[in-house]
């Protein structure tokens, strides 16, 4: 059977590559994916494959800008199923680099692999459909909106009650990475990615002239403490050993050379592996806020958004897609791998059935952009990964199916 899903696949790579750079060239923002998964929809549908639309709805009185598609088999009756899962969204970015499939929605971009993972699930569905009379059971395609951004698509899909009919056993995930070389898959069983939540702090002082500070309350060396604060609680309150990072990304004092502004605004992420520690944080983080910038006379609004939970691998389901990764690409090319600070929205899925989530290297030293770094402006793939992927997932799914 790996050697029909390799010549299907292989029979739909052009058309794959294609799908990838028509998405890459018309990227939409979270929740705005319309054109997207109307392409998505309408390849499914010419196929003759099952689609639900206008999931993933930010509130009840919206239409939703994902999709589901539903592969059944053929070749007998069965009640397994096995869920296979895209994301739709790109980033608040402006492209550089390549020219032949460059952008052409001004400041957004796929510098998340996005699109390459759109492309292989569509891929990988039509592979399953089309081989469908050898075997049993229903594979879910999963094309959901807003992965970059909170509330997060995968938690409003499962609010929805996406996965209740039919009901998965399982759910997949895959996540291009340019640190691994093209053609191996990367593992890890158990606790995978962080939980992730947005920091918002607003310090208020009184702002004036910057030659007369005695006559204000300066906001910026208070908000400067207040950094250094934050810091010293991985340093001295987190727990050795225990992975964590706090990170501001965002300083705005708008004042001048001579004027002392009226506030500061620091935005920032928190990561974190443990539920119980960050409850803590979220207590302990703006408590610490109020005691140092009161104590200058300032104010402080100390705002924690909470986003993603941890990643959480089923160790049985994960061992399992191992196994059958080796049988797809061999020993050599499956690696296991360290846990990772980044975030992903798939977390939601795992902590309501059992999930993996897996790593595909996409890597190429003689590919300008396949090595950079994701959320960056000249990120790009190895398009010869995308075959891979869009196999392993298939591949992935027959075994599950044998399993259910």
């Amino acid at each position: 059977m790996i050697h029909r899903i390799k010549s299907a696949i292989a029979e739909l790579e052009a058309d794959m590559i294609g799908w990838r750079r028509h998405l890459h060239r018309h990227p939409e923002l979270s929740f705005q994916e319309t054109n997207t998964v109307r392409t998505v929809v309408e390849r499914l549908r010419a196929e003759g494959i099952e689609v639900r639309e206008g999931v993933g709805r930010l509130t009840p009185q919206a239409r939703g800008t994902g999709a589901i598609g539903l592969v059944r088999g053929g070749k007998g009756p069965s009640k397994a199923c096995i869920a296979l899962r895209a994301d739709l969204d790109a980033l608040p970015i402006t492209e550089t680099g390549k020219d032949a499939y460059r952008s052409t929605n001004p400041g957004v971009m796929h510098a998340c692999g996005h699109d390459a993972h759109t492309a292989m699930v569509l891929a990988a569905g039509i592979a399953l459909h089309r081989l469908r009379s050898a075997w049993s059971g229903t594979v879910m395609l999963v094309f959901q909106p807003g992965e970059e951004k909170e509330p997060g698509g995968a938690s409003l899909l499962v609010a929805e009650g996406v996965f209740n009919d039919p009901r998965p056993s399982g759910i997949l995930g895959q996540h291009v990475t340019p640190e691994l070389p093209t053609g191996r898959l990367g593992f890890r069983s158990g606790p995978f990615m962080a939980a992730a939540d947005e920091l918002y702090i607003t310090v208020q002082g009184r702002g004036g002239h910057a030659g007369s500070p005695h006559l204000c309350i300066d906001p910026v060396p208070v908000a400067a403490q207040l950094i250094l604060a934050l810091q010293q609680v991985v340093s001295r309150r987190n727990r050795p050993g225990q992975p964590m990072v706090l990170s501001l990304g965002r300083v705005i004092a708008d004042g001048a050379t001579n004027i002392i502004p009226d506030t500061v605004r620091i935005e920032g992420t928190l990561r974190t592996f443990d539920e119980v520690w960050r409850a803590e944080l979220h207590q302990l983080l703006p408590a610490l806020g109020r005691g140092i910038v009161e104590g200058h006379g300032a104010s402080v609004d100390f705002r924690i958004v909470k986003g993603s939970p941890v990643v959480k691998n089923d160790p049985d389901l994960t061992a399992r897609i191992r196994a059958a990764a080796v049988e797809f690409v061999g020993a050599d090319n499956v690696i296991d791998m360290d846990i990772r600070m980044g975030a992903e929205d798939f977390a939601y899925y795992t902590h309501v059935m059992p999930g993996c989530f897996f790593r595909l290297g996409t890597g190429n030293p003689a590919k300008p952009g396949t090595q950079s770094g994701l959320h960056r402006a000249e990120m790009d793939i190895d398009e010869d990964a995308l075959a891979l992927g869009a196999g392993m997932m298939a591949w992935g799914a027959l075994r599950e199916l044998e399993e259910g």
